[in-house]
């Protein structure tokens, strides 16, 4: 999760009433809105924009939804080829290229085994649970026709969520519609996935990563301008279990819980991008992780392992000496060149 520091009362002495900002929960997150327009009816349209397109998109991707697109697909694409709009098989063929990409760490067919978790409930599914959903978790089980805009299941039992991808691009989508209406200064984030674009009062935005072990703590500040940034971590929906830790972020080829860190944290040009890398490289874990983000242009990478130690990617140790921005660590290292 990320976490904006806010110098509220250096807003209030040049001019809170300028600025807009506004919270809700959607997509089962917390969305925030922060933008500044002159005309403060313009700027209270553009918030007012951003919600709605985050219900929309909410509406149209939601797996928990029975009206929603991506519940259709779930329902029947084992049976029939389901046709979809092209919003949402484009995303969903994105996605398919971030599998490919991270050789099937990022994976949006993990539903198949994901739904068997119930954090809240603290269950987990038993061992031939998991043996009988293996096969299902597999990008290559979609069926995908660009022409009809049409997507099937190879077989029953295959579910798709697109939780590792579908906040980040309603960030994305959400900043277009700013940039449409003239907003040059705003900040849009949904749960741990941000963008901004501008800066704040002529300074970047501030953001802090979360310690993942501590709700209150901050590992790190960041100053940021003009990119987007996401936070996957073990510490948003889990249950601990004998000493052993079962949250969300499922790692494709074993059904459990990826544990080799603790959170990640990229930075890149869209939040689309960096949402479904923060999820690939948790699941990657710490050596392959950092030798993807460091092999990728314009991204950048802040990991917590297990033991709570910080790793940077190359990118943020040729920009400056990173000790600067890291607020409370035990350990620090660098990362090497792959």
């Amino acid at each position: 999760m990320l976490v904006l520091l806010a110098a509220l009362v250096a807003l209030s002495r040049l001019g809170f009433a300028d600025w807009e900002h506004r919270e809700a929960d959607i997509m089962g997150t917390r969305i925030t809105v922060e933008l500044f327009h002159a005309d403060p009816l313009i700027a209270a349209q553009a918030i007012e924009a951003v919600m709605q397109e985050m219900h929309r998109i909410d509406a149209t991707m939601s797996p928990y939804l029975e009206s929603s697109e991506l519940a259709r697909i779930n329902r029947g694409a084992h049976r029939h080829a389901v046709k979809v709009s092209a919003e949402l098989f484009a995303l969903i063929d994105r996605s398919i290229g971030f599998s490919e990409l991270t050789q099937g760490a990022f994976d949006i067919t993990f539903a198949s085994v994901g739904f068997l978790y119930d954090y809240r409930h603290r269950k987990r599914p038993d061992q031939a649970q998991l043996q009988a959903a293996a096969g299902l978790v597999n990008y290559q089980n979609l069926v995908m026709d660009a022409e009809a805009h049409t997507i099937g299941f190879t077989r029953p039992g295959v579910r798709v969520d697109l939780g590792g991808i579908a906040k980040g691009y309603a960030v994305d989508r959400c900043i277009g519609l700013l940039q449409a209406q003239g907003i040059g200064n705003a900040l849009v984030t949904a749960g741990g996935d941000s963008r901004m674009i501008g800066d704040r009062w002529g300074r970047s935005w501030t953001i802090g990563i979360r310690d993942p072990r501590r709700k209150e703590g901050v590992v790190a500040l960041l100053p940021l301008k003009d990119v987007a940034v996401s936070t996957s971590g073990d510490y948003e929906r889990y249950f601990d279990e004998q000493g052993v830790r079962y949250h969300h972020i499922i790692d494709p080829k074993s059904g459990d819980s990826a544990r080799e860190l603790q959170s990640v944290t990229i930075i890149g040009p869209d939040a689309t991008t960096t949402d479904a890398l923060s999820t690939s490289v948790f699941v990657l874990g710490r050596e392959r992780g950092m030798q993807l983000v460091n092999e990728l242009p314009d991204i950048d990478a802040i990991l917590v392992d297990s033991k709570g130690r910080l790793h940077y990617s190359l990118g943020l140790q040729a920009a400056g000496n990173m000790d600067d921005y890291v607020k409370t660590s035990t350990e620090t290292e660098p990362a090497e060149n792959p």
